[in-house]
């Protein structure tokens, strides 16, 4: 194992150097699109008989459990880091549309997309049972904080924009995740899908998710405030984010939720009331500092994953319209609350726009289609799954920076 982290480690320095040094594209799509190139030139060389080395990348790669090393691992660390930044205050202006955009937009999305993909999958032969479609609607409906987060800043979204698909961001794939786990358990027969089972499923896994959130991030709170010693308090809230996800998978709550609000917890009212400016200054270097290694590895595995999936040409006729279904989808789900709460809650000009296409699907989709198990259907989700991030960050990630100086641009000469 350590030699496996001591490779990818390496590979992604190496990766990152050379973006920032020659091909200069944001950070995390940046090292994604290089470990994209090199798994399509690993695969352009085995066809020429050099296939050693492609061998061997497809068998190292194949020890690394994608689904576990995300769900079980990074996305902890993501989340919380994420959510540490974020001004509460800022975030519950805007509560109603993220509320609804984090559940029932998810719902929404997650039936219109797998409707749509199983009448896709049907006329293009590729028969998938309605209820797996859904399983797929689940996993492709969470936009990915752990994308969105530095493209946003990066882009320079103005920040009631960011705050906004931000905050949307961190709570719908926990939201995602529920959902994906009813899905997939009324699909495999291991679940009854009721309204009823649903509904106590949904509560038990996310407000329990809130409300272990809100325990372990009081406990860490009390700790700090109690000392004044920077070394120890980054070590508790590293010790909130790994022990208190493991408490969250044992207890069978959502660990993603309780991740997002131990961390606005603590980069609020911690940081407002139990930190000296020293410890602020460590613990938002500590967390910036695993933010920024952690998306690194995680784009770049991404990239090296098209190694690892069976490709096939028919996909892409699927993935194409379920991508613009998936951008229809969106646009209604965040248009419509819009005009309704506009009158309560003023939202800039273009917000629909940028928030629509700034939803990208990144390492939680992946993660998810990755986690099924063994099926018919499961080659066909995960391939169009991959199809489907890699336009979305790759397409919508290089060009939503131009689309909010585009906005900005017009509000400059309006005013």
């Amino acid at each position: 194992m350590l030699e496996i982290a001591a490779v990818f480690i390496t590979i992604t320095a190496l990766f990152a150097w050379f973006n920032y040094r020659f091909v200069k594209l944001p950070a995390t799509i940046g090292v994604m699109f290089i470990s994209l190139l090199a798994s399509v030139l690993l695969i352009v060389l085995s066809h020429f008989g050099f296939d050693g080395i492609t061998d061997w990348a497809e068998a190292w790669l194949g020890q690394i459990n994608f689904n576990v090393l995300l769900m079980d691992g990074m996305l902890s660390f993501l989340l919380f880091a994420g959510a540490l930044h974020v001004d509460f205050h800022k975030l519950k202006r805007y509560r109603y549309s993220i509320g609804f955009l984090a559940t029932i937009g998810v719902v929404i999305s997650t039936v219109a997309i797998g409707s749509a993909a199983w009448w896709l999958f049907g006329t293009f032969h590729m028969a998938v049972p309605y209820l797996y479609c859904l399983v797929f609607g689940a996993l492709i409906s969470p936009t990915d904080p752990i994308a969105v987060l530095g493209i946003m800043r990066s882009a320079g979204a103005p920040e009631d924009m960011e705050i906004k698909i931000v905050g949307e961001s961190l709570f719908n794939d926990g939201v995602a995740v529920v959902v994906f786990t009813m899905m997939l358990g009324a699909a495999t027969a291991t679940e009854a899908l009721t309204v009823t089972h649903s509904a106590m499923l949904f509560l038990e896994e996310a407000g329990g998710g809130i409300l272990l959130g809100l325990i372990m991030g009081y406990i860490a709170y009390w700790m700090m405030k109690s000392i004044d010693q920077y070394q120890i308090e980054v070590l508790v809230s590293l010790a909130l984010v790994l022990g208190g996800y493991t408490l969250a998978t044992h207890l069978h709550v959502s660990g993603p939720i309780s991740m997002v609000i131990a961390g606005l917890f603590i980069g609020n009212r911690g940081r407002e009331h139990a930190m000296s400016d020293t410890t602020r200054r460590y613990v938002d270097g500590f967390w910036e500092l695993i933010d920024e290694i952690l998306n690194a590895v995680l784009f770049v595995l991404i990239g090296l994953e098209l190694l690892l999936i069976p490709f096939q040409w028919s996909y892409l006729i699927v993935a194409g319209p379920v991508i613009g279904v998936i951008l229809v989808t969106r646009l209604l789900t965040i248009g419509l609350p819009m005009i309704v709460l506009r009158r309560w809650v003023p939202y800039r000009r273009g917000t629909t726009r940028v928030l629509t296409w700034g939803g990208l699907r990144g390492g939680i989709s992946v993660a998810l289609a990755l986690g099924l198990p063994e099926s018919d259907y499961r080659n066909t989700i995960v391939m169009v799954t991959y199809i489907i991030v890699l336009f979305s960050i790759l397409a919508q990630g290089l060009t939503i920076g131009r689309l909010v100086q585009h906005i900005l641009s017009q509000d400059s000469k309006q005013n």
